[in-house]
Order: C-alpha cells, then sequence, then structure tokens
C-alpha cells in the first residue's frame, strides 16, 4: 500500500528505481553498531521494565492487558543479509512483476531493483545511477527525477548532482520545537500497556489508529527553487575572483561546509547544532571571509586544505560565544519541556488563578 502511494505522488514515465540498503561503508559501521547494540539492550531494559509495571498494577488492583502475542519484532532484522532481507527481496520482485502484468500506470516504465544483496546504502546506489547516466550520449539533460527517502542527505545528495530538475518526497515533518520529547523507558512502556489496555478493552480494536485519510502527508521539496534561495544568499558576497561569482562551485562548497554540523559517517562539532541555527552561521562566516580565503574551498570535489584551515580558525574565534549560545538554548527547551509536562499533568492547560 505505501509503495502504490510514493508510485501514484510521483507518477514516473521511463523509470522507477528501487533501491534497499546493502552493506553499509565502513564509515558508517560503527554508527550503525552502536545502534544496534543499544537498540538490542532497549528491548530487553523494556521487557524487565514491563514485567515490574505488571506486578505493580496488580498490587495496585489495576487492571492489566493480557501480553501481546507473538514475539515481538526485532528491526535488528532490518540488516543486510538476514532472511528478513532476503525474503524482501523475493517480495519486491514479486511485487514489481505483478505491477508490470496488470496496472496499466506501470505499463511502458523500465524497474531496476538493487537489493540488499548489492553493497551500499540505497541513496547512494540511486545517485550513483544517476551520475553514470549523466555520462551517457543519449542523456537528456532535461529528465526531471524525483527520489523518496526520509534521510536529510538526501538534500545535500541531491544538490551534489547538479541536476537543475530534481524533487525529494517524504513524509510531511513539523516544526522541530514541536516534535515530541524522547520518552525514557518506563514512559515508553507505560505508554504501550496504557494503548494495549484500551484495545483489549474495546474488543481488540486500535481505535487510535489513524485512518486511511489521516495517515501523514506527502511533501515535495524541488531543489531548484533552493538553488535560487542559495543564490540569492550567496550572491551577497564579495568574490574578489576571476569571473566572479559560481553558483555551482558555491553549491559545492555550502555542501561542505554542512559537513560541519555533522552527518551519517562524522559526528558535529560540539559549537555546532543545526537547531541553534549552526547552517546559518557558517553560511554567514563564509560569505564575511570569502575575500580572505582567496577562493572558493572545494573544486570538482577536490578540498584546499590551506582555506579550510583559514575558515576554522576564524570559526574558532565565535566558538565560545557558540557554546554560550546553545547552552542558554539548552536551558530554554528544558523549560518549555517542563511547562508542557505540567500542563499535560493538569488538564492540558494552565489557569491563572486571581
Amino acid at each position: 500500500d505505501y509503495l502504490e502511494r510514493v508510485f501514484a505522488a510521483v507518477r514516473p514515465r521511463k523509470l522507477l528505481f528501487m533501491a534497499v540498503d546493502g552493506v553499509a561503508p565502513r564509515a558508517k559501521m560503527n554508527q550503525q553498531r552502536s545502534r544496534r547494540f543499544k537498540s538490542a539492550q532497549e528491548a530487553q531494559e523494556k521487557e524487565e521494565e514491563e514485567a515490574r509495571m505488571r506486578a505493580e498494577w496488580i498490587a495496585e488492583g489495576r487492571e492489566v492487558p493480557p501480553p501481546k502475542e507473538g514475539l515481538a519484532f526485532d528491526s535488528n532484522t532490518i540488516t543486510p543479509g538476514t532472511p528478513f532481507m532476503e525474503r524482501l527481496a523475493v517480495f519486491l520482485r514479486a511485487f514489481i512483476h505483478k505491477k508490470l502484468s496488470t496496472d496499466p500506470g506501470w505499463r511502458g516504465i523500465k524497474v531496476i531493483l538493487s537489493d540488499g544483496s548489492v553493497p551500499g546504502e540505497g541513496e547512494h546506489k540511486i545517485m550513483e545511477y544517476i551520475r553514470r547516466q549523466r555520462h551517457e550520449p543519449s542523456y537528456d539533460p532535461n529528465t526531471r527525477h524525483c527520489i523518496h527517502g526520509l534521510d536529510a542527505d538526501l538534500i545535500m545528495l541531491s544538490l551534489a548532482t547538479h541536476e537543475p530538475h530534481f524533487s525529494i518526497l517524504r513524509e510531511y515533518v513539523g516544526p522541530a520545537d514541536q516534535k515530541p520529547r524522547i520518552k525514557d523507558v518506563a514512559e515508553q512502556v507505560e505508554a504501550a500497556l496504557d494503548h494495549q489496555a484500551k484495545v483489549t478493552a474495546a474488543g481488540g480494536v486500535d481505535l487510535d489508529r489513524p485512518l486511511d485519510d489521516e495517515r501523514t502527508p506527502f511533501q515535495f521539496l524541488h531543489i531548484h527553487t533552493l538553488r535560487e534561495y542559495l543564490d540569492k544568499e550567496f550572491q551577497s558576497a564579495d568574490y574578489p575572483i576571476a569571473g566572479g561569482f559560481d553558483l555551482e562551485r558555491a553549491i559545492d562548497d555550502f555542501i561542505f561546509l554542512c559537513f560541519f554540523v555533522g552527518n551519517d559517517f562524522l559526528p558535529h562539532m560540539p559549537s555546532l547544532e543545526i537547531r541553534d541555527g549552526a547552517i546559518d552561521t557558517l553560511c554567514d562566516l563564509y560569505k564575511t571571509v570569502f575575500k580572505k580565503l582567496g577562493g572558493y574551498i572545494t573544486d570538482g570535489g577536490n578540498v584546499d586544505l590551506r582555506r579550510v584551515q583559514l575558515f576554522c580558525v576564524e570559526l574558532g574565534g565565535m566558538e565560545e560565544e557558540l557554546l554560550r549560545r546553545h547552552a542558554a538554548s539548552e536551558e530554554r527547551f528544558k523549560a518549555q519541556q517542563k511547562k508542557r509536562d505540567w500542563e499535560k499533568a493538569n488538564g492540558g492547560c494552565g489557569k491563572k488563578h486571581s
């Protein structure tokens, strides 16, 4: 159903490339291992906490919902080389064959499936395919691309292609300050038991499950619009170099600067947090010191380390202020969260008393 929703939203006309994550690059393996160990440890902690909480509810005379039937799904099975991923690849091949044979909307479309047996992350496999196609003599520069995924790095990967007609389809995400805070293990278990009790009381019907028309809507991010904004942002700088302002090289420098706030392969610098406006800080500093740098930081994928050093020296001079700003932001966030928790515990609104 989800695949069909994505297909209907994009409506491809020539080619559909479905990519499943294969073995990750070495730079990401440590992060993945850490995440999977934590996942297994958290599952064990939840199991122990649920047993403790059930005993506590029984002692208090509260109605305890029956344990869930069957085994809980372990997200660690979504790993290249597992039986689950093999079954997923078989299912996707059968799904593609069925749609090409029976669905008029799929006819005439070339479908490529790169499953978990092919090394590399899904988005990187797709981008590599696009880069190879660009070097083909028959490639049409007006080809329109759309990629679906939830990772923020898709924006950087799409910008790095320098393709004028590129869009990203993703599920709508609200403002960062409106996202619910991450609950601790005890809160997660209590919420799960409360939900399970509601389902049991409703005769096995999950009344909280969203209806089809309440599913998270999709949104498009058009890279050509982002390119226009970056053009306006960086054109205001002083570019005293031969040829003047070059948008493509400025975009490459922007992508490089965003490495400072971290990605799947690199941790962020301690003083730079995206939610504290780190990207704005980097862009403003770049425009201010460009003349001193003497040119662009990158050139066709090569990095001028002397210019990077100059930029880092300038950034280092701001570090103390950035850390102070981050500490103040953390205090504000904690105060707001405390207020939201208090309002939730007191009926959802704070009333003033005279």
